[in-house]
């Protein structure tokens, strides 16, 4: 979106000792990533991979221990399409997830351009791409079969305007002109989250947004374990370090978080 501030959502997935987690974004991985569906009401997270990321994304995978200045980052993989696809894309997701709440907040723009940063499997691609008809939902991930699984999804799904992208750990390669940039259950699983955020910053639009979901500290019934959480104060930290400023929350999901930052608010 040319004049609409863009948002960034990174979707992240969360592996616990109880149900299976929602679903993680491309590039995330958990070590215990659940092996079957979500029992009812917990759907693995796919805009998010593994901890339940509702993405499904794995963003995550293969940056390793973040540096001494960034909180740890947590490391897994995403790589069988098939499976993923069955706990990010649980319909008992939706109860905890709220997908119409995170939307509604997003307030997008029929021509907006935006990016779903660890995608996974689609689960928020799919909704984006009728909230901007007239607009672009870019679906990245870093593990190759998630790509080639959005992309079947859109064609079977008749989402035209869903692109899927192969980004790398050190670069979403978005294009220039992003409105949003949406980061569901995905940012834990960033490393060196500072540089990588600055290289976002780079190509958004003018008033373009970054909004952040990821899951809240405490005993959840989905999502990672708390040493795998990062505190909200954590997040506004890390991204003060790559130019951006708090512009607001939103506090309507169960277990999640939900912030929103800009150049310029």
């Amino acid at each position: 979106m040319s004049s609409r501030v863009p948002v960034v959502l990174l979707a992240l997935a969360a592996v616990h000792c109880g149900p299976p987690a929602p679903p993680l974004p491309a590039g995330r991985s958990e070590a215990s990533a659940p092996s079957a569906p979500a029992p009812s009401g917990h759907a693995s997270h796919g805009h998010g991979h593994g901890h339940g990321h509702g993405h499904g994304h794995g963003h995550g995978h293969g940056h390793g221990a973040s540096p001494g200045h960034q909180a740890p980052t947590a490391d897994h993989r995403f790589d069988d399409a098939e499976r993923w696809s069955k706990v990010f894309d649980d319909p008992g997701r939706d109860a905890w997830q709220k997908p119409g709440a995170v939307l509604a907040e997003l307030a997008l723009g029929p021509r907006d351009v935006v990016a779903d940063l660890g995608a996974g499997t689609g689960y928020f691609a799919s909704r984006l791409a009728r909230a901007v008809p007239q607009g672009r939902v870019l679906a990245i991930d870093v593990e190759p079969t998630l790509v080639e699984h959005m992309k079947k999804r859109a064609e079977r799904e008749g989402t035209a305007n869903v692109e899927p992208i192969l980004g790398s750990t050190s670069d979403p390669k978005l294009p220039l002109g992003v409105n949003v940039v949406l980061v569901v259950d995905t940012y834990h699983h960033i490393g060196e989250r500072t540089e990588y955020f600055k290289r976002v910053r780079a190509r958004l639009s003018l008033g373009g947004r970054v909004v952040i979901v990821d899951f809240k500290k405490g005993k959840l019934p989905v999502g990672p374990p708390d040493d795998h959480k990062l505190a909200p104060d954590v997040v506004e930290t890390e991204m003060k370090g790559a130019g951006y400023s708090r512009c607001k929350s939103f506090d309507g999901l169960p277990y999640q978080y939900m912030l929103t930052f800009a150049e310029k608010c």
